[in-house]
């Protein structure tokens, strides 16, 4: 590993200096990584993939006109095509003034804090190994019910990846990371042959933080069991609560219109809403890079900006963007150390974005909810940026006197997301970071649903 980060660095670098013989600015991301999934189905392995790449993106300035290429030749002669073919696309570009590098003064440097985004034990991680994993915890959910008789699977995957940044504005650094993840998806027939999938899943950094495989598999069956005899409801205006995988992805729908690029493009309900009311006083909402361990962690953003934590919602009041320096200078803002790279390309984006967590259990939540529907699973994607509309497919199970009394399926939930945050009631306990976008459950006191 230490021999991969010098080699990238290595390459970094001699592309910035090949670069800058032609252009004013030249910036070159290096970076591998090393991908493996098997999947079993029944007790059978039914897919083993591995795969690494290799790979550099060079992104260069000249006189105000942008390009970007990508190779994965990382020999002599290949660097040197990346380096013409950047300049050529260059010299075919529009100039764009507001187009540069981060100021000088905001580029980080050295010491970076440790986050311990690393583990030799998942890159250890062989074919017969994950599949060893995924097969012990779909046979845990086989084995915990005689009614579960079919499965879509269990999958165990782990990535590990380096990358090098170098930038000719001075900045240089190298970063690694781990990931492993465990699914199992079960199935069982319900009346009038039909088939209710459920799953269940852990993720993290470090293997050792994985939840047992046997516990997942038992918990998935769990899950899978409990939408047996799912019907519809009528139709109707009544209290949502969302557990903690639904409201991550609620959570997620807002994250695209706080971003700069979506804001200075005029793409979303957001725009000129600093300062003002966005969601109850309940919701507290961060973009924090710096946790240890933490799946959208880092020490550096994509422009060399040391990481910070930013306070996108605090008590319901929209308090920042995320900006990289292109939507800052586009919208007379600061950057706030959100940009990302991908290849060449730079834009905003999140890091762990997460709505912090209330003090009140999941259970709670449930049971001061006279009536109502808690959402488990979400379908579809109906929602406008620009007008805040939401709807999406749910399903889940009814509340009645503060019990889940019987599962629901084949319904429609739909609100405005700006009016949807702001009727946030109740914020449950219950956050985990298990993808760098993260929520506890919470209630949303009001939404319209289409049933029967």
């Amino acid at each position: 590993m230490r021999d991969e980060q010098e080699k990238l660095l290595e390459v970094a670098r001699r592309v910035v200096t090949l670069a800058r013989r032609g252009a004013e600015v030249a910036e070159a991301s290096a970076g591998s990584s090393w991908d493996l999934s098997a999947r079993v189905r029944l007790g059978q392995p039914e897919l083993v993939e591995e795969a690494g790449q290799r790979g550099v993106s060079l992104r260069v300035l000249r006189q105000g006109r942008l390009a970007m290429t990508s190779t994965s030749d990382l020999s002599e002669s290949g660097l040197d095509r990346l380096v013409k073919d950047a300049w050529e696309l260059a010299d075919l570009c529009e100039s764009d003034p507001l187009m540069g590098p981060a100021p000088s003064e905001l580029i980080g440097s050295p010491p970076y804090p440790d986050l311990d985004l690393y583990d030799e034990a998942v890159a250890d991680i062989d074919a017969k190994e994950a599949l060893d994993r995924a097969t012990r915890a779909e046979r845990a959910a086989l084995d915990a019910d005689s009614r579960i008789t079919l499965s879509e699977g269990a999958t165990f995957s782990r990535t590990t990846s380096v990358r090098a940044l170098v930038l000719s504005g001075g900045f240089e650094a190298v970063t690694r990371g781990s990931y492993a993840s465990l699914s199992v998806v079960p199935v069982v027939e319900d009346e009038g042959s039909k088939k209710r999938r459920g799953y269940y899943w852990t993720a993290k950094r470090h293997l050792a933080d994985l939840e047992d495989e046997v516990f997942v598999g038992q918990e998935a069956t769990r899950r899978t069991l409990s939408k047996l005899g799912a019907r519809k409801i009528p139709t109707g205006t009544l209290p949502v609560v969302f557990d903690a995988d639904s409201a991550r992805s609620i959570l997620g729908t807002f994250a695209g219109p706080v971003l700069g690029s979506s804001l200075w493009r005029k793409s979303s309900y957001l725009l000129d809403r600093i300062g003002t009311d966005v969601a109850s006083p309940l919701v507290t909402i961060i973009d924090d890079p710096l946790i240890p361990r933490g799946p959208g962690s880092r020490t550096f953003d994509g422009e060399g900006l040391d990481s910070r934590k930013n306070y996108v919602v605090r008590a319901g009041k929209l308090e920042s963007y995320l900006l990289d320096c292109y939507s800052a200078r586009k919208l007379g803002l600061e950057p706030t150390a959100s940009a990302s790279r991908a290849g060449g390309a730079i834009g905003p984006s999140t890091t762990n974005f997460i709505l912090e967590a209330g003090k009140t259990s999941k259970d709670d939540v449930i049971r001061r909810t006279e009536r109502g529907l808690l959402v488990t699973e979400m379908m579809g994607f109906g929602f406008n940026a620009v007008t805040g509309d939401f709807s999406r497919g749910a399903a889940g199970f009814f509340i009645e006197d503060g019990r889940l009394t019987h599962p629901v399926s084949e319904v429609t939930i739909s609100s405005n997301l700006d009016r949807m945050l702001k009727g946030i009631d109740l914020v449950g306990d219950d956050l985990e970071l298990k993808s760098s976008t993260a929520s506890p459950s919470f209630r949303i006191d009001a939404m319209t649903i289409s049933g029967s």
